[in-house]
């Protein structure tokens, strides 16, 4: 029996327990939306393809699932390409399905073809960043393709994969027994662990180590493998720093959580890593605003301290630091290995009381910091009381989208996650215009959770089209725009190193120009909020979680930048010899 290739790709999907597809309609893929319109797949409907990425990837972070985006050719796989990129810098699986120029009309110039290096070459823009890229030259090989993609997209360290479909070849037909026989293969694939004999000598090590550290990444989170960290920590009381992207991994309020490293990580837990005799990497890149750029005596004292690395991925062993021990393994599995034979060698478990003082008294010490900030009546506000009200009011498991700027290495440094993968962040290509769409994403995972973005004015400006998505689909996420009237970040930098903040400003003769983003909400059916005093934000924000609606809240705020004691090499290039970051632009 045949049938067309669109109505079984839509069929494959289904089985698959595919929820919903993100994307933009185009003459190329129109086959496919057809056959989703009896379909129990939902497609989202976005207005420009980088939300649809960005909301694809939010949803794949918050459902532990891979997400499926459908592109038209030409310009809507280069829109789309920032989110994907963004992705797969971060590791998040997707399935990113595009529409083609026909296929009997390689190298003619039909519309939007892309060829000016070789024929029917649009799917090479995705080759510098997807896991693969595979371009289908016939209906026969689709099935099989579409199958090892989402094999490929899950497996090892996750990432997005591009399926390039040539138009007519969706409306082709194909032996539905080929899709049968692929369904007879695995879902699942079976991750390699670690032996024994390496896990009791790295338990040994850090159990005989002064000052052990456990440094993780996001790929604890990834790996789903968070309880299992908390065991093994829970037992053998080594202190855990994490990367920006590691953030959650370990609740922010157990006793050994220190906090995030490098650029934007405090003295003392940049201290606690460039001191250790140990450090044992979970599922991190050690990357450049993680580990200060690689300087000694900043964050990390690689070799002299010694690295033991865990991570699924063998290129990520060994590239930043030498490693002592490393080891290929699943996280999860790894983990339980670890803790099993901690307890067979330690079987009381080994007790810090001191040092969980210490950290408590740090802890203590940095909050007291921050509390005239989180309490300061000051308007336009202070950007420690926006974060210290949003974590008042908010449930312990709600989900939080962030941008780049203030809201995202503020939260990194000061905004307490107690749920692993409750926070999401553009960690490796760092998007602006990430956060805002993500919430789509994460709201459609988990409609039953809180779902809040806290976002910049400039992150939010990137893709405000998004509402439209937000209103047709009635999500009721929160968006908090963080709004300083500028690209801040950039701004302080601008003005530590060079006296200016020239292109970084939203202002005109000392008066803004931008836009009313509240209005802006209201024109496109959602509520807007714009806030006009300290005192109106937190009553604001509670009852826009109440409403069930999706909210913006418009929140002037001061752009002071985020303290910084770990080091950058760009301060090195703009100012060298000299002790300058960010300073405030207010």
């Amino acid at each position: 029996m045949k049938d067309l290739v669109s109505h079984q790709l839509v069929k494959y999907l289904e089985d698959r327990g595919v929820e919903y597809i993100f994307g933009l309609c185009g003459h190329t893929n129109i086959a496919v939306l057809s056959a989703l319109e009896n379909s129990r797949i939902k497609f989202i409907n976005t207005r420009h393809e980088q939300v649809a990425a960005h909301a694809a990837d939010g949803y794949a972070r918050a459902k532990k699932q891979t997400s499926v985006v459908l592109s038209h050719l030409g310009p809507g796989l280069s829109n789309a390409a920032t989110g994907v990129a963004n992705a797969a810098l971060d590791c998040i699986p997707m399935v990113v399905i595009a529409g083609d120029i026909p296929s009997h009309y390689y190298g003619k110039h039909p519309h939007q073809e892309v060829n000016l290096h070789s024929d029917a070459s649009q799917c090479e823009m995705y080759r510098p960043f997807c896991k693969r890229v595979w371009r289908v030259e016939s209906p026969e090989l689709f099935p099989e393709i579409i199958e090892k993609a989402f094999q490929l997209a899950e497996s090892g360290q996750p990432g997005p994969v591009l399926v390039d479909v040539p138009m007519d070849i969706f409306s082709m037909e194909v032996d539905v027994a080929r899709f049968e026989q692929v369904k007879r293969n695995t879902r699942k694939l079976h991750k390699p662990s670690i032996d024994d004999k390496v896990a009791r000598e790295i338990v040994t090590k850090l159990a005989n180590a002064a000052k052990p550290v456990l440094y993780v990444g996001g790929g604890i989170v990834l790996a789903d493998a968070a309880a299992e960290l908390k065991a093994f920590v829970d037992h053998m009381n080594i202190p855990v720093a994490h990367s920006l992207m590691g953030k959650g991994a370990l609740p922010d309020d157990h006793p050994f959580t220190l906090g995030m490293t490098g650029f934007w990580g405090t003295q003392y837990i940049n201290d606690s890593c460039k001191n250790a005799d140990y450090i044992l990497g979970l599922g991190t890149r050690f990357k450049e605003a993680d580990c200060s750029s690689w300087y000694p005596g900043y964050t990390f004292n690689i070799p002299e301290s010694k690295l033991i690395h865990i991570d699924i991925e063998s290129s990520e062993i060994g590239r930043n630091y030498p490693v002592e021990i490393g080891v290929v393994a699943d996280l999860k599995q790894a983990l339980s290995v670890l803790t099993r034979v901690a307890g067979e060698l330690y079987p009381n478990g080994i007790q810090k009381p001191e040092l969980a003082a210490e950290i408590a008294a740090y802890r203590k010490e940095f909050k007291q910091g921050n509390t005239v900030m989180e309490q300061s009546d000051a308007f336009p506000m202070m950007p420690e009381r926006i974060l210290a009200e949003m974590r008042e009011v908010l449930p312990r498991d709600a989900i939080i989208t962030t941008d780049v700027g203030w809201n995202k290495n503020g939260v990194g440094q000061q905004f307490p996650i107690y749920e692993p993968g409750s926070i999401q962040m553009a960690g490796g290509y760092a998007t602006m215009g990430f956060g805002a769409p993500a919430a789509i994403g994460a709201k459609l995972a988990c409609p039953g959770k809180v779902v809040v973005a806290l976002i910049g004015d400039g992150g939010f400006g990137q893709n405000p089209a998004m509402l439209a998505t937000v209103r047709h689909e009635d999500i009721a996420a929160v968006w908090i725009i963080m709004n300083n009237d500028a690209f801040g970040t950039i701004a302080g930098l601008e003005k530590a190193h060079f006296g200016t903040t020239h292109g970084t400003v939203f202002k005109k003769n000392g008066e803004s120009t931008s836009p009313d983003y509240a209005a802006m909400a209201r024109a496109y059916g959602v509520e807007g909020i714009k806030i006009e005093s300290a005192a109106q934000f937190k009553p604001a924000l509670e009852k826009a979680i109440r409403s069930g609606k999706p909210v913006v809240l418009d929140v002037p705020m001061i752009n002071n930048p985020v303290p910084t004691t770990g080091h950058w090499n760009i301060l090195d290039i703009y100012s060298p010899g000299k002790k300058v970051s960010h300073v405030s632009t207010d």
